[in-house]
């Protein structure tokens, strides 16, 4: 599969403890009509780290079912145990996903040659087309331009998710890897600085909200339209620092609630949004037009 182009890192939507099946099916058919290059259901704003696997693999069914064929579909499948990143890249394999992003193996700390032998053992065993994510502000976990330069060269290995908020990092990668790997932005506010030195697109959490705004700023970067790209990218500033005025997922599933797209529901330990960032988010919905 080609990986380009702005991708919505889904939100897992929850009712009385259980998966809203419902509300998600709004938010990926809202998705794709907005033009969407792909879905990715499982990540860290799907709340993946709190559902079972059961959950897993059934929200991972249902994305496929709702999305039908319409665009491919990235299974977030990582773990900080090998032989359970397997187990569930196997699993959204069978359930029909297109990709799996794993996630760099967190808390256990390996050395470079243990992230290298992670992603390898997956991509052996699964036979699958990974992506990997680096986000070492969760994991404590960075994965070094230098290995994932060695990833590369393995078939299964197509795109690195960049959530290290570092442009020196990404424009290393990039030159290291060149064709051989699609980088993408993992967060918002860094879509245009990345897109401007070679990345090809974003997993973007804004994206669960306004996807036509998110699709367009892409689209318009890498067709070359840097003027569009720039005034959508600082249209859209406010909202993207927003988002994360507490850990994701919670200030996206509060502005979704808000829009009346699904339920503020999180699993513990994650708590819904406190008085003051609530409000700060409220007021920058009402700028862009949200009807609250």
């Amino acid at each position: 599969m080609e990986l380009r182009g702005c991708m919505t890192a889904l939100v897992t939507p929850f009712r009385d403890g259980a998966i809203d099946t419902d509300a998600l099916e709004r938010l990926v058919e809202a998705q794709i009509e907005a033009g969407i290059s792909a879905l990715v259901p499982c990540g860290s704003t799907g709340e993946a780290a709190t559902l079972s696997h059961a959950e897993h693999t059934e929200v991972i069914k249902l994305v496929v079912r709702f999305a039908r064929g319409r665009v491919p579909i990235i299974a977030g499948t990582g773990s900080n145990s090998t032989a359970e990143a397997i187990t569930l890249t196997q699993a959204a394999k069978d359930a029909g996903a297109d990709a799996a992003l794993l996630i760099a193996p967190y808390y256990n700390k390996p050395t470079q040659e243990g992230i290298y032998r992670h992603y390898r053992a997956v991509a052996e065993a699964a036979r699958f087309p990974l992506i990997l994510y680096n986000i070492p502000g969760r994991t404590a976990c960075k994965i070094e331009p230098t290995t994932i330069a060695r990833l590369c060269e393995l078939q299964e290995i197509i795109g690195l998710k960049d959530s290290s908020g570092s442009l020196d990092e990404v424009q290393e990668v990039i030159r290291l890897c060149g064709d051989r790997l699609a980088v993408i932005s993992g967060d918002d506010s860094l879509t245009l600085p990345i897109l401007a030195v070679g990345g090809r697109g974003v997993i973007s959490v804004a994206a669960n909200l306004l996807p036509q705004r998110c699709v367009t700023l892409v689209d318009s970067a890498l067709s070359g339209d840097w003027q569009t790209a720039r005034q959508i990218h600082f249209e859209l500033l406010p909202l993207f620092r927003a988002l994360f005025l507490e850990t994701n997922p919670i200030p996206i599933k509060a502005a979704l609630s808000m829009a009346g797209w699904c339920t503020e529901e999180l699993r513990l330990p994650l708590v819904p949004m406190s008085e003051r960032p609530r409000q700060q988010l409220r007021e920058t919905l009402l700028a862009y037009g949200f009807r609250l």
